[in-house]
This record gives C-alpha cells, structure tokens and sequence, in this order.
C-alpha cells in the first residue's frame, strides 16, 4: 500500500539532512499515516481509511460523509 493519505492526499517529501558540517544528503519526509476503522453513520457502517493525522483534524471539523465526498471528488479515493 502507498503512503498516500485517503483524506488529505498528503504523500512524503523528500528533503536535505544538514550534519553540523553542512553536508547535504538526500531524506525523506514521511506522512504520520494511521489505519483508522470509523463509523459512518448516515450509511450505518464502518468504513476502513489510511488517513494522516491532519486528515484526522480534517474529519473532526467538517464531518466524516462531507470529507469522504472532497476525497472522492479530488480523486484521493475511488468509493467508500
């Protein structure tokens, strides 16, 4: 499975280390994913989502149906 959030759509970074030297290699920044299982309640089931913890926030604030139907329309997710 890809590092991708189902909500947010947030995928890793990629970025510089700087030692002390100021010596550059490459790193990646990762994206805080979570396996969550959440209730969707005007469907009456439980729906499985990868989602980041900002994709957490996000469902938090506007609702889990609205925040399935702006991932779908982005085209972060295919169904629920």
């Amino acid at each position: 499975m890809s590092k991708i959030c189902q909500i947010t759509g947030k995928t890793a970074q990629v970025g510089n280390n700087v030692s002390h030297s100021k010596r550059r290699t490459k790193r990646t920044f990762e994206v805080n994913l979570l396996n969550k299982k959440l209730f969707l309640q005007e469907e009456n089931r439980w729906v499985n989502l990868r989602v980041s913890a900002a994709g957490l926030r996000y469902i938090n604030k506007v609702g889990l149906k609205k925040a399935l139907e702006t991932a779908m329309s982005k085209g972060f997710i295919k169904g629920y």
